[in-house]
């Protein structure tokens, strides 16, 4: 996983093709893909514009694969929060895998990272993330994750699914 930054951002929005090179990574041709698109990206340069290096970390992340026999460091998705926890130590997460790397665990790999990301910081109490009812591969991924269903999400066919701190004995 890498953290976005302002340059990485500008990039995309600007010039996608060099993102690869920013990256090292090959970027398919499919990018950017899913809840990750052009509004997502305008938000993050917003914040991080606003917010400058101390919000680096707390908006996107880039999912990379490394090389092996299979092939070349590739870009495989994106995830991400919407921002630094909230008041009540509340942060949430989105993520999205390129069609081509689905069903090979990479999305559970990103919401594993983020969420323990986000739990190694004191004022993290609790990750939410929101999908469609509709979306059993996404809800699946969250539940394996350790996160619970919490009800109706914000959206018309949404649900709320949340992971608290587990507090350690």
């Amino acid at each position: 996983m890498i953290a976005a930054t302002l340059e990485h951002v500008r990039v995309e929005l600007e010039a996608p093709e060099r993102l690869g090179a920013l990256l090292d990574a090959r970027v398919s041709a499919g990018w950017p893909t899913g809840e990750y698109d052009r509004d997502a990206m305008e938000f993050f340069r917003a914040q991080l514009e606003e917010g400058g290096r101390e919000v680096e970390g707390w908006y996107g992340w880039y999912a990379v694969r490394g090389a092996d026999a299979q092939g070349p460091r590739a870009l495989v998705g994106a995830g991400g929060y919407f921002g630094p926890p909230d008041a009540d130590g509340v942060v949430e997460i989105g993520y999205s895998v390129l069609p081509e790397w689905r069903r090979v665990g990479y999305a559970v790999e990103i919401v594993q990272a983020l969420s323990e990301r986000a739990f190694s910081h004191a004022r993290v109490a609790k990750v939410v993330a929101h999908t469609m009812e509709t979306n059993a591969a996404s809800i699946g991924v969250l539940v394996r994750c350790g996160f619970l269903a919490a009800g109706a999400g914000p959206e018309s066919g949404t649900l709320r699914f949340e992971r608290r701190r587990t507090l350690r004995a």
